[in-house]
């Protein structure tokens, strides 16, 4: 049997473009699995920073999402997604690894009690790590995620 590295790296899940969903589509999966979202501007424009945009947001970042309300059986409500005005990177908003999610004490209580502790973020913000390897970083406000997988 010969494999390829190209059919390895497939297999494995690497190397394969990341399916991005379109707004309608990510708010659509998020409220079947009881997930909400705001927006300090009451929009959904990406291009504009006081909205909340999921446009461009991978599929995988939403399902982790709904991977960890149903984990944490807590109330979740998206405040940042895909929007401009977030820090830039590779693993970033824009590119659809990270969601922004309001504090409330469900959540703050699974992350801190569920996660590593790992070293603080060099801003300062303390973060936490799940075995699937997304980050849950404390920026005060809001719990800052970035998705590297589907898993919480």
């Amino acid at each position: 049997m010969k494999f390829t590295l190209f059919a390895l790296l497939a297999a494995a899940g690497l190397g394969a473009e990341a399916v991005k969903l379109t707004h309608a589509q990510a708010t659509a999966r998020l409220s079947a699995a009881g997930i909400s979202w705001s927006s300090s501007g009451g929009c959904s424009n990406r291009n504009v920073a006081t909205c909340t945009s999921f446009d461009q947001v991978r599929e995988e970042t939403i399902a982790g999402a709904i991977t960890l309300k149903s984990a944490c059986g807590c109330a979740i409500t998206i405040t940042g997604g895909t929007e401009t005005g977030h820090a830039s990177g590779t693993y970033s908003h824009w590119n659809g690894y990270k969601l922004d999610m309001s504090k409330t004490t469900g959540l703050n209580n699974y992350i801190t009690s569920t996660f590593t502790r790992i070293a603080d973020r060099s801003d300062g913000y303390a973060q936490y790590q799940a075995r699937s390897g997304n980050i849950y970083c404390n920026e005060g406000n809001h719990w800052d995620i970035t998705f590297y997988t589907d898993g919480s």
